[in-house]
């Protein structure tokens, strides 16, 4: 019989409070995107907060990675990607937000994709970085690296996909 993973709950207040001090971070670094990129649907949160203090544009991309059991396939695949992506891309500085840095694999996958437009500058924003050995990598031409938390190699339950938000914030207090 096979142990049940760690869980590890979080609130929109936990999560809004996590971004807001993330924002300090990059605010800090001198990096100033002129864009950001979300890869959904884990991003589309985290980007539109992230939003609320950086003041810039979110562009959208869709990339699968897991199955509907939440097990990895071979390799990310694009399921929806920028239109007129070189005249919004190219010269440009970005920052590629998602919600957590589990393997890396589709971290990497998303830059290496957004490199080919030959952007100026580009980082990355994660809500949450596992602390585990990771399968992908960042690769070299990417500027800055910014996490929210460190987190242990566990599961983590988000506000946004939990289908009772009392029991989660009751939850994420315990």
């Amino acid at each position: 019989m096979s142990e049940e993973p760690k869980k590890i709950y979080f609130s929109y207040n936990d999560i809004h409070q996590t971004i807001k001090d993330m924002a300090g971070q990059i605010k800090s670094s001198g990096y100033d995107p002129q864009l950001m990129v979300a890869i959904g649907t884990g991003g589309f949160i985290p980007a539109r907060i992230l939003k609320t203090f950086l003041d810039k544009p979110i562009f959208t991309v869709g990339i699968s990675y897991y199955d509907s059991e939440n097990n990895p396939k071979d390799s990310p695949q694009k399921i929806q990607w920028i239109d007129e992506v070189e005249k919004k891309l190219q010269g440009k500085r970005i920052l590629l937000v998602d919600e957590v840095d589990d393997s890396r694999v589709t971290l990497e996958y998303c830059l290496r994709e957004l490199l080919k437009h030959q952007p100026a500058e580009i980082a990355v924003a994660v809500l949450h970085n596992k602390r585990k050995e990771k399968r992908g990598e960042i690769p070299r031409e990417v500027e800055h690296y910014f996490y929210g938390l460190e987190l242990e190699d566990a599961w983590i339950c988000y506000p946004w996909d939990a289908d009772d938000i009392l029991e989660q914030d009751r939850l994420s207090r315990s």
